[in-house]
């Protein structure tokens, strides 16, 4: 198994960074249920339950790598739902029964936004992170790959804190403001992370979707207000912050859900945008495909066999593609595996 490890990981280095190896394919393991209400932020569970669900969605990941022949390299989460950061800074947190909790908005005002504390990385809930990191390296070893929680980006973040009708408005009447909470935000990203890979030594920093790249080449976030305004509006106040997070970390790595085909030039402008994995609406993957042909890995999850099929179909000079499958039973996933390498061969 440690040898197809490195061969996946040197693999999946070249795919976002070298030479092309390939299009590559991933096969999500088997999941395991939550122990719902709330998460590993909440109180509702000690950190043993969400350590005992860690531990066995990895080993779940561990036997599926050595069953199938695909380019997954197992890792143990330390998922949460969006709302981490925010609660760093004080936002309360509403739990609901049967997914992940979310931030309540803490501020309305500009002048509440700037009152707010830069955060400590050892507070409430990150404390919690902490703990339940050290535990699973206690039980599986320095060898085992950690992955982050839930990473939003510095306006997301910024977007859960402020109540985001006010923090719309704010945009035009206090920019500044909203700049300096966005700078916040980056800053606690960052001391995060760099402290994470500090900590736990083999770490990935991908936490959406399924997917590994070695740290150096970047930290992975979600940009999901990308939607909600227009290129100019991105370009001053998410644009900034996504830059200084790919210089400081070697690169970037982007899940977006918005309706965002308008933003594509900007994301062209972040510096070693290495991956993006996007949730396409009409006109589907047509544009992304022809925008980051020859410059980003386009990393797809939650789609059907047809739907990457009709992908490398449209696939450009330079497109390279990650996709995630479905968990499937291990010969209906091997055939899937089979059936799509035949197909990139091809193109």
């Amino acid at each position: 198994m440690a040898s197809r490890l490195r061969q996946n990981q040197s693999f999946l280095t070249d795919l976002f960074s070298g030479p092309f190896p390939g299009h590559g394919i991933i096969v999500n393991p088997p999941s395991v249920a939550r122990p719902y209400p709330g998460d590993v932020c909440s109180d509702t569970h000690p950190i043993a339950d969400w350590a005992d669900w860690a531990e066995q969605s990895y080993l779940g990941m561990l036997t599926q790598h050595e069953q199938l022949d695909d380019q997954s390299v197992p890792y143990a989460s330390l998922w949460t739902g969006t709302e981490l950061f925010a609660a760093a800074f004080g936002c309360a947190l509403h739990v609901y029964d049967d997914s992940p909790p979310a931030a309540r908005p803490l501020v309305t005002t500009a002048g509440a936004a700037d009152r707010l504390p830069q955060p400590s990385i050892d507070q409430p809930p990150l404390d919690r992170i902490w703990q339940l990191g050290d535990e699973l390296r206690r039980r599986l070893g320095p060898q085992a790959i950690l992955g982050v929680p839930d990473i939003q980006s510095p306006f997301d973040i910024a977007a859960l804190i402020w109540n985001k009708q006010d923090l719309f408005l704010a945009l035009y009447e206090s920019p500044e403001a909203v700049d300096l909470l966005a700078a916040k935000c980056e800053r606690l990203l960052s001391e995060f992370l760099r402290a994470f890979r500090e900590r736990y030594g083999a770490v990935n920093y991908c936490h959406c979707p399924n997917a590994w790249a070695p740290p150096e080449l970047g930290c992975w976030l979600s940009e999901d207000e990308a939607g909600c305004f227009g290129t100019a509006m991105f370009e001053r106040f998410c644009l900034p912050t996504l830059t200084n997070l790919s210089q400081r970390f070697g690169g970037l790595f982007m899940h977006c859900c918005a309706t965002a085909d308008h933003q594509y030039d900007n994301f062209r402008r972040i510096p070693h945008l290495r991956g993006l994995n996007r949730v396409y609406q009409e006109p589907g993957a047509g544009p992304a495909i022809t925008a980051f042909a020859g410059e980003t890995v386009l990393i797809q999850a939650w789609q059907s066999e047809a739907d990457y099929q009709r992908m490398l179909a449209l696939a450009q000079p330079g497109s390279r593609f990650l996709f995630n499958l479905p968990h499937l039973p291990r010969d209906e996933a091997q055939r899937t595996i089979d059936r799509l390498r035949a197909a990139a061969a091809t193109r």
